[in-house]
């Protein structure tokens, strides 16, 4: 996987504050999802995808950040099945890439 073929990227932010847990923040600009359902559905996903993997990054803020868009003509609902599975399988990708290694 490289940088044009990955949707979305995580950033660790720098120690603008202390931190005593492990924060996840979800980024998508209108730019890569017009419609507001569409945002949502993929903050829903970073969300729930990202609870199973705080335990094995470090205490620090993390935001995952929508770097490109998904087909709208692919995908015409953003709560159809086939739309919540692909967002799925990129964050899971991009979370296990991510993690460090124990």
């Amino acid at each position: 996987m490289n940088a044009q073929t990955v949707p979305a990227k995580t950033h660790a932010t720098p120690d603008l504050f202390p931190v005593q847990d492990t924060w996840v923040g979800a980024m998508v600009p209108k730019r890569w999802a017009k419609r507001a359902v569409t945002r949502n559905a993929i903050k829903r996903q970073i969300y729930t995808v990202s609870a199973d993997f705080l335990p094995h990054y470090p205490q620090a803020a993390w935001v995952v950040r929508l770097r490109r868009d998904f087909s709208r003509k692919e995908f015409v609902s953003a709560s159809s099945e086939a739309f919540a599975q692909v967002v799925r399988s990129e964050v899971l990708a991009l979370m296990r890439a991510g993690a460090p290694v124990a």
